[in-house]
């Protein structure tokens, strides 16, 4: 029951995983922009949570909403008025300025917040559980977690599918010439699709801060995290980055149980294995 135990909790680690991740796969499949501030902007959110919940004294499950707008704006506006022209520089050229970024944003926030640890307190959902057996619990702020990462993953699917901003993204997506051809402003599309991004990043910050402390420096493992989440469940494929980010949970709560301390390495050696056996990930055929 104990090996039940770490698979439940490593499946509930997955959840926000793929809750963070999926504005990583939303740019990439949209832009084909590897972003590396992707980790940053998670940390932002979640110290733009942490000064709302200290200015109005609030849940900070209930900043999600404006840190989800604000998050939203930064995204179109950076878009707008960097990515762009650097991804017209060229694909090289696009990931320097995502990187360039990141140093800001990193050092922005150790100026304003300094490199003590930081934490959001939810109250008493955190360590509220539901008791299956005596070796088997499941916490209720996972559990939430993980159905948040469904319904994100899930409403992103049907916006894709069913709107007109949301075939528009695909279009793009499949080719870009044939989309300006048939009257889409790429530019403006790719700031939509980088305010979507943000503003799912916002909400995958918050409730890492909540689970987790966080830190300005925070940002380049959390960026792992997510690429290996995506690229084990296959770039482009929504669904598969909720089962990369399982597969990747479930590895290192398993690897803390063999040994503790060994969980982030055999996450990346999983990671590593799915890598050589199977490169385009495991729902590459569903994504193209």
């Amino acid at each position: 029951m104990v090996w039940v135990n770490d698979i439940i909790q490593g499946v509930l680690l997955g959840g926000l995983y793929a809750l963070f991740a999926a504005g990583l796969a939303l740019v990439f499949g949209v832009m084909r922009l590897v972003n590396l501030a992707h980790g940053d902007f998670s940390v932002m959110a979640a110290y733009l949570a942490l000064v709302i919940v200290g200015s109005l004294n609030v849940n900070p499950l209930y900043s999600l909403v404006f840190a989800m707008i604000v998050m939203g704006i930064f995204g179109y506006a950076i878009q707008r008025g960097l990515f762009n022209f650097a991804m017209d520089a060229g694909p090289m050229q696009a990931i320097l300025a995502t990187f360039g970024v990141a140093i800001i944003v990193q050092n922005l926030l150790l100026e304003g917040f300094t490199a003590n640890s930081k934490g959001l307190d939810a109250g008493r959902i955190e360590n509220a559980f539901i008791r299956i057996s005596n070796q088997v619990v499941i916490g209720w702020f996972p559990l939430i977690t993980l159905l948040v990462a469904v319904a994100v993953l899930l409403g992103l699917q049907i916006f894709l599918s069913r709107t007109r901003l949301g075939r528009a993204f695909r279009a793009t997506a499949d080719n870009q010439r044939a989309a300006q051809l048939m009257g889409i402003d790429n530019r403006h599309l790719y700031g939509m699709a980088m305010a979507l991004a943000l503003a799912m990043v916002a909400i995958g910050g918050v409730f890492i801060g909540i689970r987790t402390t966080f830190s300005p420096s925070a940002g380049p493992l959390r960026l792992i995290f997510a690429y290996e989440a995506v690229i084990i469940g296959g770039l482009g494929s929504l669904w598969g980055t909720l089962v990369g980010g399982i597969v990747l949970g479930v590895a290192q709560v398993l690897g803390d149980h063999i040994q503790q301390g060994w969980g982030i390495l055999v996450g990346h050696l999983v990671f590593l294995a799915i890598l050589a056996f199977r490169p385009q990930g495991l729902f590459a055929r569903q994504a193209q």
